[in-house]
C-alpha cells in the first residue's frame, strides 16, 4: 500500500459536522442573525406519528381504568436495577410529575407538562432532575402496552396523580389530552449562564431583591425547578429564602397559601437524596456514552439498595411515614427546634435537635435502622416566614381544609398549560369551574350574521379601528399555556381595556358600538368584535379588486369580571406588537426578535408571520397611526404592495435614528417611505427575503390576498378549541 493510500484509508468517511452539532452552524457563524428556526421546530419531519394522528381523539379510545390499575400496581413493583424507596415509587413520580409541570412560567406561557419535554435536553438532563430518567424509564412497560392511546406528556402527570392517592390522598381531578412533542424545545429561554447552578447573582438586578429577576424566568438558578434547597446560592438563611420562594412560585402563578400547600404537600412524602459523593456519579444523560443507553449519573456505589441513592445531595425524609400522605410535615416541622448540618454528601440540610427515636424514619432500605428526618432552607422558610407560618398553622388547626388546599394546588400545578376546562378529557375531569381556567360561558349562535356585519358597516368606524379591534383582542392568544385570545371578549374588560398597546381611547370608543350592536342582535360582543375585524378585510380585499369571503364561526362567549383573574392576566400584556409596528419602549432585545417571539406565540409559521405582517401594513393598521413601513400610495386595500416596495431596487435605505429608517428614491434621493428594523428585515433576511420576493411577484397579488385571509382567520380562531 502507497503512502497516500495509507493516509486516505484512515480519513473519517463522514462529514464532520453532518451528524453532530461540532461543524460550523449558520447562527455560529453570524450570530447576530433572526433565528427563525422556533417557528419550525415541531414540523412534521420531527414527528414519526403522521399528519393523520390526532393524540386527542387516540387517548379518547384508551381503557382509562385499566391504565390507572396498571398504574398502582406499579408503585409498589420494585425493580432491582432502581431499587423503590421503602419499596414505593411514590416519591419518585411524585417528583417527575412536579419537575415536569412545574417548569411552567406565567410570563410567556412557557414551560409546564403538557407536552413531554422532559424525555429531551436540556430538561432530561438537569441537576434538579437527577435520576428522574429512571422514573420515566420505569414507566415504559405501561407507554408500550397502551402505546399510541397514551402519550408520555400524560403519563408523566398520571403518575404523580396515581403516587398520591396510593399515598392516601384524595386528589382533586385529572384531565388527559396532553400531546407529545417529538425534538427538543428551541422556544424556551432558560437563562443565559453557560454552566449548571451558576450563582444566581447572575439573574437579578440585585440578588436581596427576588423581584429584579430577570424576565421571563422564575427558577433562581440554572438547572433548578424553583429555588436551591440549601438556601440563596447555597447559603442557609431561611428568610431570604422565603422571599425567593414568594417571587419564583409567584411567577410559576401560585399565591401564598397555593405556595405553603406545595411545599408541606410535596414533603409529606418521599425523601432527598445524597448518600455518599456526587463526585462518583457518571455524566447526565446527555453526555453519557451509548451504553449507558439513555441513563445518567450512574452510581457505582448503588450496590442495589435504594438509601444508596444520591441526587439533590441532601440526604433525608420529612417525615416519619414517608409513602403517608398525613399531617406529619407539620407535626415534624413545628415539633422540634432544628439545626443546620451537613449531609454525607456535604450539602446544607436542617436536622431535628433532641428528636425521640421513635419519631426517626427508617432506612429507605434496610427498616431496622432509623435516620434523623431533614428539612431544606425553603421548609424553614414555611415556619419562620411570618405569612407562611400563619398559613402553616391554619392548615395544622384544620387537617381538612389543608387536604383540600393542597389537592387544588396540585391540579393547579399540573393542568395549568392545559388551557380551558373544555379542553379536558376523561372520567376524572372535576365539575368546578375554576377561575385560573379562564372560564367563558357559551356564546350564541341563534343570530343573523349578515345583519350584524350590516350594522357595524352602518356604524360609521374606519377600516383601521374595525382591524384593529378584531387583532388586539386575538393577539393575546399564546399557544404555549392556550390562554388569551378573542373568545370572552377580555378585552372590554381589566387589564386589558387599559394596555397602552390596545389604544383605549380608541378601544372604548369602537366597544360603545359595539356593545350596543351586541344588545341589538343577540351576537355575543367577541363575536361582533371578530366580524367587525373581518368586515374590514373584505372591504380591503374589494378595494384591491377581489371578491374574497373571510371565513367566520358562531360561538364565541363573553367572559365577566368575575370569571377573569385580572392580575395572572397582566402577563398577557403585549411589551411589542410588530404586527402593528410597536413597542412600548426601548429594549435591549431587537424588534425583529420580540415579533419572532409573539408569532411563535401565536402559533405561525415564518410564512405566515410574513404575509400577516405585510398585509397589516397595507392597511393602515400601524399603532397610533404611524406610516412606519406601509409602503404604499394605496393604504386600506389589501395589496401585495409593502412586499413590491420592500424590494424594489429603485430604493436606498439609511438609518435616520434609532430603530427608524428611510426609503429612498435611488436616483432622486426623495425620501419615500419611512421603517422599523421589523420592517426592514423581511428585506435583509435571506430566509424572509426568500418568503417576501414570492408574495412580491406579478403573478401572486392574488395568492398574497388568499394567504393573508387564511392567517388572519387562523389568529382568529386561534382559541376556538371546540372548531378543532
Amino acid at each position: 500500500m502507497s503512502e497516500e493510500q495509507n493516509q486516505n484509508s484512515g480519513r473519517c468517511p463522514v462529514m464532520h459536522g453532518g451528524l453532530t452539532e461540532s461543524g460550523k452552524s449558520n447562527m455560529a457563524w453570524w450570530p447576530e442573525n433572526l433565528n427563525l428556526d422556533i417557528l419550525h421546530q415541531h414540523d412534521s419531519k420531527t414527528n414519526p406519528m403522521g399528519v393523520d394522528f390526532d393524540y386527542r381523539n387516540e387517548v379518547k379510545k384508551l381503557d382509562y381504568e385499566a391504565l390507572e390499575n396498571d398504574m398502582r400496581q406499579l408503585m409498589t413493583d420494585s425493580q432491582e436495577w432502581w431499587p423503590a424507596d421503602w419499596g414505593h415509587y411514590g416519591g419518585l413520580m411524585i417528583r417527575m410529575a412536579w419537575h415536569a409541570a412545574g417548569t411552567y412560567r406565567l410570563a410567556d406561557g412557557r414551560g409546564g407538562g403538557g407536552t413531554g419535554n422532559q424525555r429531551f435536553a436540556p430538561l432530561n438532563s438537569w441537576p434538579d432532575n437527577g435520576n428522574l430518567d429512571k422514573a420515566r424509564r420505569l414507566l415504559w412497560p405501561l407507554k408500550k402496552k397502551y402505546g399510541n392511546k397514551i402519550s408520555w406528556a400524560d403519563l408523566f402527570i398520571l403518575a404523580g396523580n396515581i403516587a398520591y392517592e396510593t399515598m392516601g390522598l384524595k386528589t382533586f381531578g385529572f384531565s388527559y389530552g396532553r400531546a407529545d412533542i417529538w425534538h427538543p424545545e428551541k422556544d424556551i429561554y432558560w437563562g443565559a449562564e453557560k454552566e449548571w447552578l451558576a450563582p444566581s447573582d447572575n439573574r437579578y438586578d440585585n440578588v436581596a431583591k427576588p423581584d429584579t429577576m430577570e424576565n421571563p424566568l422564575a427558577a433562581v438558578q440554572m438547572g433548578l425547578i424553583y429555588v436551591n434547597p440549601e438556601g440563596v446560592n447555597g447559603q442557609p438563611d431561611p428568610l431570604k429564602t422565603a422571599e425567593q420562594v414568594r417571587e419564583t412560585f409567584g411567577r410559576m402563578a401560585m399565591n401564598d397559601e397555593e405556595t405553603a400547600a406545595l411545599t408541606a404537600g410535596g414533603h409529606t412524602v418521599g425523601k432527598t437524596h445524597g448518600n455518599g459523593s456526587a463526585e462518583a456519579l457518571g455524566p447526565e444523560p446527555e453526555a453519557a456514552d451509548v451504553h449507558e443507553q439513555g441513563f445518567g449519573w450512574h452510581n457505582p456505589h448503588m450496590q442495589g439498595k435504594a438509601a444508596n441513592a444520591v441526587t439533590s445531595g441532601l440526604e433525608g425524609a420529612w417525615t416519619a411515614n414517608p409513602t403517608q400522605f398525613d399531617m406529619g410535615y407539620f407535626e415534624m416541622l413545628f415539633g422540634y427546634e432544628w439545626e443546620l448540618k451537613k449531609s454525607p454528601a456535604g450539602a446544607w440540610q436542617w436536622e431535628p435537635i433532641d428528636i425521640k427515636e421513635e419519631h426517626k424514619p427508617v432506612d429507605a432500605s434496610d427498616p431496622s435502622i432509623r435516620h434523623n428526618p431533614i428539612m431544606t432552607d425553603a421548609d424553614m422558610a414555611m415556619k419562620m416566614d411570618p405569612a407562611y407560618r400563619a398559613i402553616c398553622e391554619k392548615f395544622m388547626a384544620d387537617p381538612a381544609y389543608f387536604r383540600d388546599c393542597f389537592a387544588r394546588a396540585w391540579f393547579k400545578l399540573t393542568h395549568r398549560d392545559m388551557g380551558p376546562k373544555s379542553r379536558y378529557i376523561g372520567p376524572a375531569v372535576p365539575d368546578e369551574d375554576l377561575i385560573w381556567q379562564d372560564p367563558i360561558p357559551q356564546g350564541e349562535t341563534n343570530y343573523i350574521e349578515e345583519v350584524v356585519k350590516e350594522k357595524i358597516a352602518d356604524a360609521g368606524l374606519t377600516l383601521q379601528e374595525l382591524v384593529c379591534t378584531a387583532w388586539d383582542s386575538a393577539r393575546t392568544y399564546r399557544g404555549s399555556d392556550m390562554r388569551g385570545g378573542a373568545n370572552g371578549a377580555r378585552i372590554r374588560l381589566a387589564p386589558q381595556k387599559d394596555w397602552e398597546g390596545n389604544e383605549p381611547a380608541r378601544l372604548a370608543k369602537v366597544l360603545a358600538v359595539y356593545e350596543k350592536i351586541a344588545d341589538e342582535t343577540g351576537a355575543s360582543i367577541a363575536d361582533v368584535i371578530v366580524l367587525g375585524g373581518n368586515l374590514g378585510i373584505e372591504q380591503a380585499v374589494k378595494a384591491a379588486g377581489y371578491e374574497v369571503h373571510v371565513p367566520f364561526a358562531k360561538g364565541r362567549g363573553d367572559a365577566s369580571d368575575d370569571m377573569t383573574d385580572s392580575e395572572s392576566f397582566d402577563s398577557l400584556e403585549p411589551l411589542a406588537d410588530g404586527f402593528r409596528n410597536w413597542q412600548k419602549q426601548h429594549y435591549a432585545v431587537k424588534p425583529e426578535e420580540m415579533l419572532l417571539d409573539r408569532a411563535q406565540l401565536m402559533g405561525l409559521t415564518a410564512p405566515e408571520m410574513t404575509v400577516l405582517l405585510g398585509g397589516m401594513r397595507v392597511l393602515g393598521t400601524n399603532y397610533g397611526d404611524t406610516k412606519h413601513g406601509v409602503f404604499t400610495d394605496r393604504e386600506g386595500a389589501l395589496t401585495n404592495d409593502f412586499f413590491v416596495n420592500l424590494t424594489d431596487m429603485a430604493n436606498t435605505w439609511k438609518p435616520v435614528g434609532r430603530n427608524l429608517y428611510e426609503i429612498n428614491d435611488r436616483k432622486t434621493g426623495a425620501t419615500k417611505w419611512t421603517a422599523t428594523r421589523v420592517d426592514l428585515v423581511f428585506g435583509s433576511n435571506s430566509i424572509l427575503r426568500a418568503y417576501a420576493e414570492v408574495y412580491a411577484q406579478d403573478d401572486n397579488a392574488e395568492k398574497f390576498v388568499n394567504d393573508f385571509v387564511r392567517v388572519w382567520t387562523k389568529v382568529m380562531n386561534a382559541d376556538r378549541f371546540d372548531l378543532r
